[in-house]
């Protein structure tokens, strides 16, 4: 058995020619019915077809009268599947084709009931001049099976033109039932498909009325390819998806709820009569009354007792004027003038106390500043100053002393001698290797509101070489030193307040956890700046041994809230970052700059009242035994 390809020319046996009936499809030439006449596929026969049919349409000049007749026979319809006219060759005599040279005829498709069962469609043109007949063609294979009628789930659209203006009906394949709709005007432009596509079954189709400035059938673009495209159902717009905020709206007082449920008691207890629940709501709005008032006049109580401190501080310096400043270590030796000095020294008595008292163990020269900014203004010049400290130094500006507003970058009165006092300060470091450490903007400042940036540069430099600071300042290289330090601090902890020594360790909370953070800025992030002032006049006096006092002094005040079960919590209130407490805080309308501490109640008189009581356990003799056990090289 031989197979042949389609290409392929295979012999036939010489048919006779026969007559064509009006009406012949090319399905009727394979059928099985012997006496039905078998077409002749040669280029003759198909001129002489298209010839005829070419001259009935020529010969279709129809009125108004029988309008209704042609459209009827034509078929006048619109087909959601097509976009453009076809022509036919299966058509008979009798469907006559589309209007080619009409003006006045619409954009519409003519197609044959057969249209689904053809095996060739011939997309032709006004003048017919893509047609080639030339080409002899095999016929084609018959088909074994019928292929299934696919009904289109588009509603046909018929429309009729002996009205006025045009009508258009709907013709549902499933219902066979056709639907009226409202005449509409067509502007000039040709039909698409979403224009006889309704959104809706029940929605009015729009179909334009005829006119003469209408674009003939050849000017359509015709499908070159052997079957029509398939229009793909539109998807409908996607919905956004429904919001679950609902629009706010203003209280109009009390609900419904709030009117009936007990304030006063827990909802897994009966409920109270009425009149009680109203008598014990009463009750508790008088005591949070006198709570309220109670604060306040503590708050004001504390306020007189700090002018009535610092009008006594005013008056003393006269003394101060006459036996401390000329020897400033006569209060070493008189313990009523030492007893003066830790009361706060006058505000324009601390720049030549500080001086005097942290003196200058480097010997360093008046031009040191000069020298080092000098240098510094140098490599910012040339861009050889670190971009990565810069930065450092600009965030730890931004963070310093918040509440007074001196040193806010670009617009603050001191911001640029805190800069160029912090760059002078990198570049003097830079000779000993050492980098920026962020907190010490807080030193720079403190110093700067009290004295000029040259000695206050000298006093900085010889204030964080005293050998506590400069541990915490010296990197990794000081490591050891700063473990030794931490040492000291538990021992001291354990033995003056045991219990809060005991809660650190069962929740595994180190001195790491929180001593760098005050020592480092020297407790001007965490106290008000009045009770941090007052303890920078006793360390410049007493040395490293104060920070430790004061350090513990901190912890006292804050042992009510330090006993949390969460080490979570408990780390929070160290940082001056627990939530309740800032709520508080904000509910009663107190600043939160001054200090992280201050939401706490730390205060100049509570500090002080603290480390007062510290007298009947502190021993200097403790503290230089615990620096020989544990840094015996110093």
């Amino acid at each position: 058995m031989v197979h042949h390809s389609d290409d392929e020319d295979i012999p036939h046996d010489p048919a006779p020619t026969k007559r064509l009936p009006a009406g012949f499809a090319l399905d009727d030439a394979f059928s099985d019915n012997e006496d039905m006449d078998v077409p002749e596929f040669s280029s003759a026969a198909i001129r002489e077809e298209l010839a005829k049919n070419m001259n009935g349409a020529q010969s279709w000049n129809v009125g108004d009268a029988g309008l209704d007749d042609l459209v009827t026979k034509i078929g006048f319809s619109v087909d959601p599947d097509a976009s453009v006219s076809t022509f036919d060759i299966d058509a008979g005599h009798d469907s006559p084709p589309s209007p080619l040279h009409s003006p006045t005829s619409p954009r519409i498709q003519s197609q044959s009931s057969s249209h689904q069962d053809s095996l060739y469609e011939v997309p032709l043109s006004s003048e017919f001049s893509q047609v080639s007949l030339d080409e002899p063609r095999s016929p084609p294979q018959p088909q074994q099976e019928e292929p299934e009628e696919t009904v289109s789930e588009y509603p046909a659209v018929q429309i009729d033109l002996s009205a006025t203006d045009a009508v258009t009906t709907e013709v549902h394949p499933d219902k066979m039932s056709m639907k009226s709709v409202q005449p509409m005007q067509l502007p000039q432009r040709s039909v698409s498909h979403d224009e006889f596509r309704p959104s809706t079954p029940s929605s009015p189709l729009q179909v334009p009325s005829l006119n003469a400035s209408a674009v003939s059938t050849p000017s359509l673009p015709l499908p070159t390819s052997t079957s029509l495209p398939t229009p793909t159902t539109p998807k409908p717009p996607a919905t956004p998806p429904p919001s679950n905020r609902h629009r706010p709206t203003r209280s109009a007082g009390p609900s419904m709820l709030d009117k009936v449920i007990s304030k006063t008691r827990p909802p897994y207890l009966p409920p109270k009569p009425r009149t009680e629940d109203r008598k014990h709501q009463q009750d508790w709005e008088e005591m949070m009354k006198r709570s309220r008032a109670a604060e306040e006049k503590r708050r004001k109580a504390l306020q007189d007792r700090r002018l009535a401190r610092e009008r006594r501080i005013e008056e003393s310096i006269g003394m101060w004027e006459r036996d401390i400043v000329p020897d400033w270590t006569v209060v070493h030796r008189n313990s009523n003038l030492r007893r003066l000095w830790w009361q706060g020294i006058p505000t324009k008595l601390r720049a030549p106390l500080w001086q005097a008292a942290v003196g200058n163990a480097l010997a360093l020269s008046k031009d040191a500043f000069k020298t080092c900014l000098s240098r510094a203004k140098r490599a910012l010049a040339s861009g050889t100053f670190p971009t990565t400290v810069l930065n450092l130094l600009e965030e730890d500006i931004r963070t310093t002393l918040p509440s007074i507003h001196l040193f806010v970058p670009e617009t603050g009165p001191m911001y640029q001698d805190l800069r160029d006092m912090l760059c002078a300060w990198v570049v003097a470091r830079s000779d000993e290797g050492l980098g920026y450490v962020v907190g010490v903007a807080k030193i720079a400042a403190m110093i700067l509101l009290n004295m000029p940036p040259a000695p206050g540069f000298v006093v900085m430099r010889n204030l964080l070489e005293r050998h506590c600071l400069r541990s915490f300042y010296g990197g990794m290289a000081s490591k050891d030193d700063v473990e030794a330090y931490y040492r000291i601090f538990d021992t001291l902890l354990a033995d003056g307040m045991p219990k809060i020594y005991f809660n650190f360790k069962q929740h595994q909370v180190s001195p790491a956890a929180y001593l760098p953070d005050w020592l480092v800025p020297l407790f001007l992030d965490h106290l008000p700046f009045e009770a941090c002032a007052r303890v920078w006049d006793v360390i410049m006096l007493e040395g490293d041994a104060f920070l430790y006092r004061a350090a513990l002094a901190i912890l006292g005040v804050l042992e009510p809230r330090l006993f949390f079960p969460d080490k979570k919590e408990l780390l929070e209130l160290l940082r001056g970052e627990n939530r309740a407490a800032l709520e508080v805080a904000r509910r009663e309308g107190r600043l939160l700059n001054n200090g992280k501490y201050e939401i706490y109640g730390v205060d100049e008189e509570s500090l002080w009242e603290r480390i007062d009581s510290m007298d009947e356990w502190w021993r200097e003799s403790t503290w230089k035994r615990l620096i020989e056990r544990e840094l015996p090289d110093l």
